[in-house]
């Protein structure tokens, strides 16, 4: 087995575009998932070791100090960090030249050819879903004989195996909890809406709905929904009970969609309340009350919606599958039973106006969620969105780039809608939607009645206005750009 070390390479201070992360920018307040993508993987190929640099505060040379100890260097890229992870690869080989040195992520599965053409220093990608791709590699294969595998080879010619076949047998796949106990400090991975500490891992993947935008199912995970059995989930959950004790406050099933298999997530909950493991977890707002209520009665906490837009058009249009009063029925029922939600909205989808925008926000102060992240639509290769914006001469020739500092800028724009148009919408909707009394109460409530969570809620108030400062001080170097130019 060679010596492998995957790697979630150092980038932009607070950028959590690690291998978990679900939004690869840097976000209103310190916020980092958990790297689930490197740690499957690493699971299987004993000996290794997963380094999640942003997290940890770790450097390029706290990378290249053990430069020397390994042989295969597995790194989790992105579209926003590829020529940043591409750089920190050519730093690795200056260090080690015989280090084999390869990439994973929904980017390189995508556009594998030309990612080894961009980074002439990576010897590989593994496309798709990449586990066992990764495992083969680790025990020397042949790389001509490792499906799902993109390499340079002796001459430096590109070659493309085949595809390999997604993973369904769930259960045999070892967990991660353990590689996150030996290799992962837990008190350094902070998300705003669930307990600190917490815990996230996924207990399968793929997702059965058709969201144009989303980037996971229509690169690497599918649309088959591919999971444990309940009780393997209950028997990883006590594994992670012994491991972690007490110290873990919330346990996230990050699944895309964790209760779309209502009964399975209802008998998962039931072991969850056997072992008094108090969960939050992906979930659509199509939830019955009753579904809801056994939820609720068995550990559940909080719930992490995609609720997107307060427009039925755009909704339709981006083939969320959602009904707005659906939604509004789900939020009720949530708030009867004291189930905490976490809504996620996204400005600049097709066909956005600043009209569409204004429902938007007045659709999330009418139901209300406990907190709110609003993202920026970003058309990321592989979506249908990347397809449609391509198509329409949406995207400009700097799309999908982070600003300097890590901060998602819009690389949409339309005839009505330019980037700094969406951009300015982010931070009025935030500021409409928590400057009101309600969320302003909610706050101090929880702050008045736990003193870590007052310390920590002071830390993000002045993480948020620091974030806004920010994004106001990129719109004003834009602007000064444009007028330059002129």
């Amino acid at each position: 087995m060679k010596k492998t070390l995957f790697l979630s390479p150092p980038s932009f201070d607070g950028f959590d575009g690690g291998a978990g992360a679900r939004y690869q920018a840097k976000r209103e307040i310190t916020s980092y998932w958990f790297p689930t993508w490197l740690a499957q993987p690493a699971a299987l190929v004993s000996g290794s070791k997963v380094m999640d640099a942003a997290p940890h505060q770790q450097t390029m040379d706290d990378v290249l100090a053990i430069a020397n100890d390994y042989e295969l260097f597995i790194l989790h890229t992105s579209t926003p960090t590829l020529k940043n992870d591409i750089q920190c690869a050519e730093a690795i080989k200056a260090k080690n030249p015989h280090a084999q040195i390869g990439l994973i992520g929904a980017h390189v599965a995508i556009l594998p050819a030309e990612t080894l053409n961009q980074g002439p220093v990576i010897d590989f990608v593994c496309r798709n879903e990449f586990d066992y791709t990764c495992l083969d590699l680790a025990q020397g294969k042949p790389w001509a004989d490792i499906k799902g595998l993109s390499w340079r080879d002796a001459s430096g010619a590109i070659r493309h195996n085949p595809e390999r076949e997604l993973i369904h047998d769930w259960d045999s796949m070892p967990s991660v909890l353990p590689v996150y106990h030996r290799d992962l400090d837990i008190e350094k991975y902070f998300i705003g809406y669930l307990l600190h500490p917490y815990v996230s891992f996924y207990t399968g993947r793929g997702c059965p709905a058709k969201c144009t935008f989303c980037l996971w199912p229509q690169t690497i995970g599918g649309h088959a929904y591919r999971t444990k059995s309940p009780a393997a989930v209950i028997r990883e959950m006590e594994v992670g009970k012994e491991l972690f004790g007490r110290r873990v406050r919330e346990w996230m099933f990050d699944d895309d969609t964790f209760t779309i298999d209502k009964p399975r997530a209802v008998e998962i909950a039931k072991g969850m309340k056997k072992l008094k493991l108090t969960w939050s977890c992906n979930a659509r707002a199509h939830l019955d009350y009753e579904t809801l209520r056994q939820l609720r009665d068995n550990g559940l906490r909080l719930l992490l919606v995609g609720f997107e837009s307060g427009n039925q058009q755009i909704l339709n249009r981006a083939k969320k599958g959602l009904v707005l009063d659906t939604a509004r029925e789900f939020m009720r029922n949530c708030r009867k039973l004291g189930i905490r939600v976490h809504g996620t909205f996204m400005i600049g989808l097709p066909i956005e106006t600043q009209e569409t925008i204004e429902e938007t926000i007045r659709f999330a102060e009418e139901i209300d969620p406990f907190s709110i992240q609003v993202s920026i639509a970003a058309p990321y290769p592989g979506t249908e969105l990347y397809k449609q914006a391509t198509a329409n001469g949406w995207i400009d020739s700097s799309a999908l780039q982070l600003s300097g500092n890590g901060i998602q800028v819009s690389t949409l724009r339309y005839d009505h809608l330019s980037p700094d148009e969406i951009e300015d919408a982010v931070e009025r909707m935030y500021r409409r939607f928590y400057f009101r009394h309600r969320p302003i109460l909610r706050f101090l409530r929880e702050m008045a009645t736990d003193r870590q969570m007052l310390v920590r809620r002071l830390r993000e108030g002045g993480e948020f206005f620091g974030y806004l400062r920010e994004r106001k001080q990129i719109a004003r170097a834009r602007q000064a750009q444009v007028q330059a130019g002129a």
